[in-house]
């Protein structure tokens, strides 16, 4: 389980770069987005390890309780994820609106 976990991982975070490096302002944002979920679910598969259970087994009731440390983390690090895609997409919407294009490259209006 955590090889799966750790190909899972590893994909996400592959297709989230992949993501963020096109030249379309939503796919780069849609990036961001697998970035976060990556990374929650990076520290969900590593966060509470103690060398015998993995803290992803408390989720499914397979094991012993993990500390709740972890899971208070991971918690913040989603709402700070939220947060931050919400000014994002704020940043995106405003920017289409003014320039009338989401592609960064049309945008000839921020050059000096």
């Amino acid at each position: 389980m955590n090889i799966l976990l750790a190909i899972a991982t590893g994909a996400m975070f592959g297709m989230g770069v992949f993501q963020l490096l096109r030249r379309d302002l939503i796919k780069s944002a849609m990036g961001f987005y697998i970035l976060f979920t990556a990374i929650n679910l990076l520290y969900i598969a590593v966060g509470a390890f103690n060398g015998r259970v993995p803290a992803y087994t408390t989720l499914l009731g397979l094991g012993q309780p993990s500390d709740p440390l972890v899971q208070a983390l991971l918690l913040t690090a989603i709402v700070i994820s939220f947060g931050s895609y919400a000014v994002l997409l704020g940043l995106i919407s405003v920017s289409s609106r003014r320039y009338q294009t989401v592609d960064p490259d049309a945008v000839d209006k921020l050059k000096g």
